[in-house]
């Protein structure tokens, strides 16, 4: 037992692990709030609050961020399966053309543009051979867009629509783009300064090997989830073959040296593809129990940015790489969108969007910066941790207004999301006529039969509601036809066992309908059930909620 208290301890010589853990999600949570009053992405909040703790406060020290590795692969795991269930194929069917042709023009773009900065920057200061080396590298690291914070923002901002379909998918084929293109760009720098065993053949062949057996990794786990699936019913099994199969994927593209990214789109891709409604349901599942995991991943992303060796040079490369970066991105979508014939909202915002760059730069960056020492990789180091450090904290801001210009966030809301923005009365009938307590029961047949509500609020003369009748009540009067004349509304009411005002949240409401079994609810305009003022029909509410979602949802897909 002290072993394991002593392992759990060791990433820090003053907090334990798992303190380290709860302190990074529940401060990243509350930094998520305050960004988002201030109308900021959450997920800015999350990397703002992980700077703070690891950089600013030292709490997540190296060490701790290095033996997290596992966890971090692991959430880009759970990131990348979610991700592929949103390629559907109907997106490349009316996308394809388009998303290859922006595809290459923003990754491009972004490339040359860095590259040849980085390239004149570097010869300034130092050589040609250097500055050559310095700039592809850059430039391939650039082209990669960080694909988890991109969907982080869409998911948050409930977006849906064109643009958002067109930049999914660009955000998910950005890995191999970036991969091909630092293949080629890491064995030119590694020939020019001096590395001759970095071939360029074996690195390209590396990183078509990375790419295709990613694919037919996730491929072949996807048929297999797939088929386990459809023979299983409980949602808690759903959830634990789904874990674990992200589990098991990313382990094997571990150990393989696959991309655990692309190996995780392609089996959520694949299943979304082929799999039935039923499978369908592991993503949703995935994505409630994904939140913490999220949050603690984006706060160790912050805590990794450390920005270290300030000199003129790291200054302008920086600046370099972020300029480029932002002037190739938005320049490059915008003719890929003009050459491709793409929407209006797709030629004018899909460039902000592609700022963001994380987990995969950082990754590339610390491969190449192993085939280089000293000095070189120093700079390298520097460069790119603080141009990511600047794309990330911007990219999600940038993002969310595209989202928000094109008029698409908002439009990929659930009937969920709809009752938690609703009140009682957004949604009550107050066009049910009421029953005076003295109406005698053949006024009361004939007031039913000319309306189509099953529910009558009972009121007095104040119109105080003070009971209600209901079909099966009425139906119930008939078994003792010789009291029919005796008979008024005030016989046959049933008494009231739970009202609502106006001003309820819908989700209480509901949540008491559900718990009490019943189908209506009285709306008063007190608390204390003074004066009728409608009533809430489970019914007609989900109707008219699910009518609103269709809604939403064509209007996105008309866009």
């Amino acid at each position: 037992m002290n072993g394991l208290l002593a392992n759990i301890q060791a990433p820090s010589e003053e907090l334990n692990i798992i303190l380290l853990i709860g302190i990074a999600i529940f401060g990243g949570t509350v930094g998520a709030r305050i960004f988002h009053l201030l109308n900021i992405p959450r997920i800015v909040g999350y990397v703002a609050i992980g700077i703070v703790l690891g950089p600013l406060l030292g709490t997540i020290s190296p060490k701790t961020i290095a033996d997290l590795e596992p966890f971090n692969m692991f959430a880009l795991g759970i990131i990348g399966f979610l991700i592929g269930g949103e390629l559907k194929r109907d997106i490349f069917v009316k996308f394809g053309k388009q998303v290859m042709a922006i595809l290459l023009f923003e990754g491009l773009m972004a490339f040359v543009l860095v590259g040849t900065l980085s390239f004149a920057t570097t010869w300034y200061f130092s050589d040609w051979k250097t500055g050559l080396a310095v700039g592809v590298i850059f430039g391939a690291i650039c082209s990669a867009t960080d694909p988890a914070s991109t969907m982080s923002v869409l998911w948050e901002y409930k977006s849906r629509g064109s643009l958002t379909s067109m930049l999914i998918a660009i955000v998910a084929l950005d890995d191999a783009l970036a991969l091909i293109l630092y293949a080629i760009c890491v064995s030119v720098a590694g020939v020019v300064v001096g590395h001759e065993e970095a071939g360029f053949l074996g690195a390209l062949f590396s990183s078509f090997y990375e790419i295709f057996g990613s694919l037919a990794i996730g491929i072949a786990a996807a048929i297999l989830l797939n088929w386990i699936l459809k023979r299983t019913n409980e949602p808690e099994r759903v959830l634990i073959f789904s874990i674990s199969s992200a589990l098991l994927i990313i382990g094997v593209a571990i150990t393989r040296q696959l991309d655990v990214i692309i190996s995780s789109m392609a089996l959520g891709a694949t299943l979304t593809n082929i799999g039935s409604r039923k499978v369908l349901s592991s993503f949703k599942l995935v994505r409630s129990f994904s939140a913490p995991i999220y949050v603690l991943f984006f706060v160790l992303v912050g805590a990794r940015l450390r920005i270290v060796n300030f000199g003129l040079q790291v200054i302008i490369l920086a600046a370099a790489y972020i300029i480029g970066s932002i002037v190739g991105k938005t320049t490059g979508a915008w003719f890929g969108a003009v050459y491709s014939k793409a929407t209006p909202s797709i030629r004018k915002y899909l460039g902000f969007c592609l700022y963001q760059q994380g987990t995969i730069a950082i990754a590339l960056l610390l491969v190449a910066s192993q085939k280089f020492e000293g000095q070189l990789r120093d700079m390298m180091l520097s460069v790119i941790i603080s141009g990511v450090f600047v794309l990330q904290l911007i990219g999600p801001v940038f993002v969310k207004i595209g989202s928000k210009k094109s008029g698409e966030a908002g439009l990929n809301i659930t009937e969920e999301d709809l009752i938690k923005t609703y009140k009682v009365g957004d949604v009550m009938d107050a066009d049910i006529p009421v029953m005076k307590a003295g109406l005698s029961l053949s006024e009361v047949i004939k007031l039913v039969s000319n309306t189509d509500s099953l529910y009558y609020c009972v009121v007095d003369d104040t119109d105080k509601v003070i009971g209600a009748v209901t079909l099966d009540g009425i139906r119930n009067t008939f078994f003792t036809q010789e009291l029919n004349d005796w008979l008024v509304a005030l016989d046959i009411a049933e008494p009231i066992i739970a009202k609502v005002t106006p001003e309820t949240a819908l989700s209480e409401a509901l949540e008491t309908i559900s718990h009490l079994d019943i189908e209506f609810l009285p709306v008063v305009t007190t608390d204390n059930g003074d004066t009728h003022a409608g009533i809430l029909r489970q019914r007609s509410v989900r109707r008219r909620l699910s009518a609103e979602v269709l809604a939403k949802q064509k209007e996105a897909d008309n866009l």
